[in-house]
């Protein structure tokens, strides 16, 4: 087969056109042309005149955007005259244009209809950039060559790639056999299928990398034997065959590397991005870690990236195996090339670093200035996702420690970070902390959100501390003030109920109102009258009517009644009356209220004791005598008539 096609190659001694049978070339790219010189324009458009190279240079034979919109036409038209390769560099570098393989193959594959164009370009790079050829840049100008059915260059560029080591691409052999097939050449389209059936890439690539994986996994010692016997299976040493290799031989780095540096050292061989990432896939373990890092180096320094399907296959090997610091490296090394992780990887790495076995601070600040760097802002969502990692990991007593790597690292802390920090350490027990943060923070000027203080004061609460929780909020109203203190007071009230010091509750409500003038939230009278009541302090009760009123809250009366009715005196409820007193004492519809009470409840000494206790013109009121009449009715025992004999 291999001989037959040799003999189709050479029919009619046509010889190769200048510079496709050059030395070996490599992969390339050009950038989008954006000249900053307009001299090349002037001249260009100087030789054209009106109507003439420019009209010709645009005509059928050229194409000047592509898919994505990049303009190609100044290149197009530099390669469409007949320019010596010096001028046509000269002529680039003026209008601005940099080669490279991306550019390069973005051009080609609008050429199909221009294979002079494309060939004079093809033909320049081979001469004056052979480095920036590749495979791909091969096959884009095979199939244009098919397409035209330039049937003797399309078999000496084919004979040219599997010297160096590149296979026919599906779509090449597409393109190609449409041509010689409108075009009639049958002898020339069957001799194509038969080669890419036989040697095309679905075919050839799975059998042949078994065979080799064969030999190398057999041979104990990779010595000469193995290497000649690899030499005598004559095997097309592709990228893609190589690839292939290396990951088949992942659960043997040893020979796979050995392998890899065989092929690398083939004069024949070139090797390309996509070998480079299967080598670093198949190393990317705790056990190969000196030769992982020398093979990402020397793939970068010859021009070639690390794949996005390599980092993330890596990094989880890294992080599954707890190689917290090997994972961040990696990261550190992926985002200084062209195809950089996503938010989404840093995020996944980060929350990583902090629940591994022991939490590493240099290593969140080197992963956040990483990302930081690279241009990426760090927001407060990224450290309430970090947060929840930590707190499922049982740490959120190192929020404060999380939080101050973060800043190393570029973080800059919102009033809402800063308020996740405190109540994290509340969260964890450790209300010192966090009071030391908080305090520490709000003479930097971060303002602390009210629900903050009152985690602060529950916290102390819950640790059985009522003494810290009082002493750390006067520090909050000392320093803050008590416009927002309600929602942290309410805190400390409930604090001193739980322990069963309603009383204490209730001076330190006292003494804050009228020294700092607190106001108390409603519900936080109600929550201390309730209790006050239950444990018979009536008179303490009774005092925080005036304070509600003074506060602008109506006086929170219904368990007053409850109370009296059922276990007050009528002094108790003079106290209660008393304190509800606004401008005349008592006021009619209270002692109505409180009357009605203790009479539904049968306490009619009570009753009668509270009315003897009252102003004569209460007691002689129209609704308070009514009041008692309709009760004194329904309370008599009717006189039974007399029965007739």
């Amino acid at each position: 087969m291999r001989s037959a096609w040799r003999v189709l190659l050479h029919r009619g001694g046509v010889s190769s056109p200048a510079g496709l049978a050059r030395e070996r070339l490599p992969s390339f790219q050009v950038r989008p042309p954006f000249p900053s010189n307009l001299s090349f324009l002037i001249g260009f458009l100087a030789r054209g005149g009106a109507g003439g190279s420019i009209a010709r240079g645009f005509s059928s034979e050229t194409a000047a955007v592509d898919v994505n919109g990049v303009d190609h036409s100044l290149l197009i038209e530099i390669f469409s005259g007949g320019s010596v390769p010096e001028d046509v560099k000269a002529q680039l570098e003026s209008a601005g244009i940099r080669m490279d393989h991306g550019y390069l193959n973005s051009v080609l594959r609008n050429l199909d209809g221009s294979p002079n164009v494309a060939r004079r370009l093809f033909n320049w790079v081979a001469e004056m950039e052979s480095k920036l050829l590749s495979s791909k840049s091969y096959n884009l100008m095979l199939g244009i060559l098919g397409a035209e059915g330039k049937t003797t260059e399309f078999w000496e560029m084919l004979d040219m790639m599997k010297k160096k080591g590149y296979g026919l691409s599906k779509n090449a052999f597409l393109k190609a056999s449409k041509g010689f097939d409108e075009k009639g050449m049958d002898k020339d389209l069957g001799l194509l299928k038969e080669m890419y059936e036989s040697n095309s890439p679905e075919n050839y690539i799975p059998r042949m990398s078994s065979r080799v994986c064969k030999i190398l996994r057999e041979g104990d010692e990779l010595g000469n034997e193995v290497w000649k016997e690899l030499k005598a299976l004559d095997a097309n040493l592709s990228p893609d065959l190589v690839a292939v290799v290396l990951d088949k031989l992942s659960s043997h780095p040893a020979k796979a590397l050995l392998f890899f540096r065989w092929v690398v050292d083939n004069s024949s061989f070139r090797a390309e991005r996509r070998t480079y990432n299967a080598m670093a896939r198949v190393l990317g373990r705790e056990d190969c870690l000196e030769d992982f890092w020398a093979v990402l180096k020397e793939m970068r320094d010859c021009g070639h990236e690390l794949d996005y399907e390599t980092y993330s296959k890596v990094s989880k090997q890294f992080l599954t195996r707890r190689m917290t610091k090997e994972a961040v490296d990696l990261y550190e090394f992926a985002m200084a090339g062209e195809e950089k992780p996503s938010p989404g990887d840093f995020m996944y790495l980060l929350r990583k670093v902090v629940v591994s076995r022991e939490l590493e601070l240099a290593l969140v600040s080197r992963t956040v200035r990483v990302f930081k760097e690279a241009g990426y802002p760090v927001k407060d969502s990224i450290f309430s996702g970090v947060l929840k990692s930590l707190a499922s990991a049982g740490r959120l007593g190192d929020c404060g420690n999380l939080v101050k790597a973060m800043e190393e690292g570029g973080f800059s802390a919102s009033s809402t970070a800063n308020d996740w920090v405190a109540i994290g350490l509340c969260t964890a027990r450790r209300p010192d902390e966090a009071t030391k943060f908080v305090l520490e923070m709000e003479r930097s000027g971060c303002k602390f959100s009210p629900k903050t203080w009152a985690f602060l004061i529950q916290s102390y609460s819950l640790g059985g501390s009522t003494e810290k929780a009082l002493s750390c909020f006067q520090q909050i109203v000392e320093r803050n003030g008590c416009e927002r203190a309600g929602c942290a007071f309410e805190a400390l009230v409930t604090a001193y109920l739980r322990k069963n010091k309603a009383v204490d509750a209730y001076r330190a409500l006292a003494a804050m109102a009228d020294k700092n003038q607190l106001q108390p939230w409603q519900t936080t009278y109600k929550l201390l009258i309730e209790r006050l009541l239950s444990e018979g302090k009536l008179k303490e009760a009774s005092s925080l009517l005036g304070l509600m009123k003074t506060h602008g809250y109506p006086p929170f009366t219904d368990p007053f009644f409850g109370y009296i009715s059922r276990f007050g005196s009528g002094e108790d409820a003079m106290v209660f009356l008393k304190a509800m007193t606004v401008k005349n004492f008592p006021s009619i519809s209270v002692f109505i209220r409180t009357l009605e009470a203790v009479l539904k409840a049968g306490r009619k000494e009570v009753a009668d004791d509270l009315l003897s206790k009252t102003p004569g013109y209460v007691r002689n009121h129209a609704d308070v005598l009514g009041l008692v009449f309709s009760f004194k009715s329904s309370t008599e025992t009717p006189t039974p008539e007399p029965v007739p004999i």
